[in-house]
């Protein structure tokens, strides 16, 4: 699976990074970036939660 961040409707919070740090992380323009080309079985669970916690909806999962 590929996690996918929609970065010009970002609003930076923050949240995904905090939940799941192995595939998301803060870029220094202040917007969340994925951080793995694939997101590996055992980090699916925190990559949907992250996902599911985006209080703007720009988080995919393809």
């Amino acid at each position: 699976m590929k996690a996918v961040i929609d970065r010009e409707n970002c609003i930076g919070c923050g949240l995904c990074a905090s939940v799941c740090a192995e595939v998301f992380e803060m870029a220094d323009d202040g917007k969340a970036k994925v951080i793995v080309e694939v997101v590996p079985s055992e980090l699916e669970s925190c990559a949907n939660d992250a996902k599911e916690q985006c209080p703007v909806s720009v988080i995919s999962i393809e």
